[in-house]
């Protein structure tokens, strides 16, 4: 095995002590008043023997390893999400940090020894992060270390900050779409009517139906019809459409909770002989690349996954740098990517 070259190595080569070799490699060879000949002695003697310099034990003599944690569920395997892995990695490189991964599956317990081996490397910060957003507990341990939550809303109490895609407003300007179009006749495909009427541990259906709900009443007008899918797959949304269309044979405008289903209401608005947009509209929710592949492309909330990323490794960083952390909830803004899916009423 190649054994690693030492800062005594390059002292022996250079002829020096270990003292001048560290000061003249840190760059405060001139400041203390060492000479050009020797200072150029050190750094041919660490080229040549290809020094570098212990990190880890660098950053604990500093206080800092310049090392940031990611602890995941499914994001760092997901297709979409992966693009929070992409925004945090770039600006944690953007500010000269390094970014440790780790996926948990789901597994409490692999949750817990990641973040116990993050902890044993001293990073200096944690983001907890969850592929779909949803709220959990904060680990205690997490309590002592600056932490973000990335997709992810606190159980309880934390000191930790959030940061969330803002899904109610997504779901309000999904209803002023169709609302500015023209239409009143709105169905729900994924979730409704009543707030309660969301799958089991969805954050995302929750703020989305809130926010739609909430511009309707505003505009006197209540969901045409609602259909609640347990699961936002398409063979839920292509059964809850035709649910639909049993008793409304000629919707106009359905909202759909994600792309997922807004592929099984295509299927089955087109098995019925309508046609998008011109009989029926369409807006949906996540911009999954399915989104441009269907005909006509659905027009559908962007999560802002690598802005989201961004935000949290900021927010991380503001902290490791001394700004005391502050609880509170940052939502960023989910842009409309709209396609050809909505016509005038």
């Amino acid at each position: 095995m190649t054994r690693r070259v030492t800062l005594a190595d390059v002292a022996r080569t250079a002829g020096v002590s270990s003292t001048t070799a560290s000061l003249v490699l840190s760059g405060r060879g001139s400041e203390l008043r060492i000479s050009s000949a020797v200072q150029e002695r050190v750094r041919e003697a660490s080229a040549d023997l290809g020094y570098r310099p212990n990190i880890v034990s660098v950053g604990l003599r500093k206080g800092t390893t310049r090392t940031l944690g990611l602890v995941s569920d499914t994001v760092a395997t997901g297709q979409m999400a992966g693009d929070m892995i992409k925004g945090a990695i770039e600006a944690a490189r953007d500010h000269g940090f390094m970014l440790f991964i780790g996926e948990t599956e789901g597994d409490p317990a692999i949750e817990s020894a990641l973040i116990d081996a993050m902890l044993d490397r001293r990073v200096d910060g944690i983001m907890l992060t969850s592929m779909f957003t949803r709220t959990r507990a904060v680990p205690a341990a997490l309590e002592r270390l600056p932490t973000v939550l990335l997709n992810t809303l606190p159980a309880g109490p934390t000191r930790a900050p959030a940061v969330v895609p803002d899904e109610v407003e997504a779901g309000r300007a999904a209803a002023r779409l169709l609302l500015d179009a023209g239409h009143r006749d709105i169905h729900l495909v994924g979730a409704g009517p009543g707030a309660d009427d969301v799958p089991p541990d969805t954050v995302a259906g929750v703020e989305r139906l809130a926010g739609i709900r909430e511009v309707l009443h505003a505009a006197g007008l209540e969901p045409a019809s609602s259909h609640l899918c347990d699961d936002w797959t398409p063979p839920q949304g292509w059964a809850a459409t035709h649910d639909l269309l049993a008793h409304h044979p000629r919707p106009r405008a359905v909202i759909c909770f994600n792309d997922r289903l807004a592929f099984g209401t295509y299927q089955a608005l087109q098995e019925s002989g309508l046609r998008i947009p011109d009989d029926v509209s369409v807006v949906s929710f996540d911009n999954y690349p399915m989104a441009d592949w269907l005909r006509p492309g659905v027009s559908s909330f962007a999560i802002p996954h690598e802005a989201l990323g961004r935000r949290a490794v900021e927010l991380l960083l503001a902290e490791v740098a001394g700004t005391p952390a502050v609880p509170e909830v940052h939502r960023l803004p989910v842009p409309l990517a709209a396609r050809g899916s909505v016509a005038p009423a």
